[in-house]
């Protein structure tokens, strides 16, 4: 590595928006440092091997219809290793204490086959039967932004919010639909409608290609070590010395090139790329912009925690034939249930526990429970496991829990989030040399991120006044 007055890329943030970012510098042979606040590398990406169980503490899967993530998987060597989720795949939603499956083929929860409309079980038949007027409904006129619930209930119905939206939006997203933009979030469903009439129609005809590309083997893909093989796979790709682990960045100070003030030993960088949370990004543009980081402080963060509790499968007297399940808000206050969606990893993923183990996740927090992490641990898996032995007639006690924290860890793409992430590229304009990505600003899934560092990293690494590829 060049001395450090002599980098020409510094990348602040080391989830894997940034890793992806230093991994796009190095391919091409530009000098970076790679500057990680925490001990590791990785950001939500997090997993633990524990007794046999492989534990992811955040996000477990990689849509196979966004096709950045699988394709910097081929490219660090991990394509042979990837893996599909398990038969039959099926997804619940909770509805008057019975876990009622989501019809086979929906997209959030809305089917794209026509006669699936009526197999849409978590709705009531007059819910179905609203749903199906999107078929011909007229489309919205004009280009304006919405909340993912005005969409819902224009298109589908109030009862497809309660009981779709909002259910899969808090297991997604940790937020709330009446505030999440449309647009921003799923410019798909916008797509469809504009395009042609009918939601359903509209992601019937794209859930043709994707259906192709994922083959009979489901949208999702993950590897038998969990997520954090990427993080270990990409890192391992990077020269040593370009990665530093453990002192937070504090200041970035001059214009161009830049002194990094923190990051363990000082660094001067011609360019910055900050692949950090909006609320660091905005500390530390403060000094250098005020506009940008008062731009990059609005958009709002959720906290949330994972809980994953282990079983003996003969105590489990309901085990779910699929992945697992989400709790409508109205089905919580109604049932005194803690958890918004719970994941079935033993009967999603193959080789995620001991024989004779089922593994369970649960998800707690969100917009409409900001005081999640206030909770002791033990009242956090008394909660879940409550909630699990409940609706699963689980009889014993759990042989393993892990409780993961995620303070203000979900950004929300609030209604005009598109509108500030233009404002925002227009001040970072201003200040040649800086570079913004992460989940914050353009895409909150896997594929997104890795997609956003790359982009960032292309641009640093041209030439000024060059188109990057």
């Amino acid at each position: 590595m060049p001395p450090m007055d002599a980098v020409a890329v510094a990348v602040v943030g080391g989830g894997i928006t940034g890793l992806a970012a230093a991994y796009e510098l190095h391919r091409r042979g530009v000098s970076f440092v790679l500057l990680e606040g925490t001990p590791r590398l990785g950001g939500m990406i997090r997993t633990e091997s524990v007794g046999g169980f492989t534990l992811d503490a955040g996000p477990d899967s990689l849509l196979v219809h966004k096709p950045a993530a699988l394709t910097l998987c081929r490219e660090v060597g991990l394509g042979p290793r990837l893996i599909a989720t398990l038969a039959p795949r099926a997804a619940y939603v909770l509805r008057r204490g019975r876990l009622r499956p989501l019809a086979p083929g929906s997209v959030l929860g809305i089917p794209t086959r026509a006669d699936s409309l009526a197999r849409n079980r978590p709705l009531s038949w007059r819910g179905r039967l609203r749903m199906a007027l999107d078929l011909t409904l007229p489309p919205r006129d004009g280009a304006g932004d919405e909340s993912v619930a005005a969409f819902f209930r224009r298109r589908f119905g109030r009862e497809a919010v309660d009981y779709l939206a909002e259910p899969l939006l808090a297991g997604i997203h940790a937020g709330d639909v009446e505030r999440l933009s449309v647009r921003a979030l799923f410019p798909t469903l916008v797509e469809a409608e504009r395009t042609d009439g009918s939601v359903v129609r509209g992601l019937r005809r794209q859930r043709t290609g994707r259906a192709r590309r994922g083959g009979d083997q489901g949208p999702f893909r993950s590897l038998p070590g969990g997520l954090g093989e990427l993080v270990t796979a990409v890192a391992g790709r990077l020269p040593p010395a370009t990665v530093r682990c453990g002192g937070p960045v504090r200041a970035i100070e001059g214009s161009g090139p830049f002194r990094i003030v923190g990051g363990g030993d000082g660094v001067t960088a011609r360019q910055v790329l900050l692949a950090v949370p909006a609320r660091v990004a905005a500390a530390l543009l403060a000094p250098l912009d005020t506009q940008a980081a008062r731009l990059c402080a609005s958009i709002r963060h959720t906290s949330s925690a994972t809980v994953t509790l282990a079983y003996p499968r003969a105590a489990v007297g309901r085990a779910i034939r699929g992945s697992g399940f989400v709790v409508p808000r109205v089905e919580r206050a109604a049932g005194g249930l803690s958890i918004m969606a719970g994941t079935s990893i033993s009967s999603k993923w193959p080789g995620r526990a001991p024989n004779g183990q089922a593994l369970f996740r649960g998800f707690l927090g969100g917009a409409h429970d900001p005081d999640v992490l206030a909770r002791a641990d033990d009242d956090l898996i008394d909660a879940v496991h409550r909630d699990l032995a409940g609706l699963l007639d689980i009889t014993a006690p759990p042989t393993l829990a892990r409780v993961y924290r995620w303070p203000d860890a979900n950004p929300q793409h609030d209604v005009g989030h598109l509108a500030t992430v233009a404002a925002i590229d227009d001040r970072l304009a201003r200040l040649p040399g800086l570079h913004l990505a992460g989940s914050a600003i353009r895409g909150v899934g896997i594929p997104d991120c890795i997609a956003a560092g790359r982009a960032a990293a292309a641009a640093a690494a041209a030439p000024p006044g060059w188109a990057c590829p």
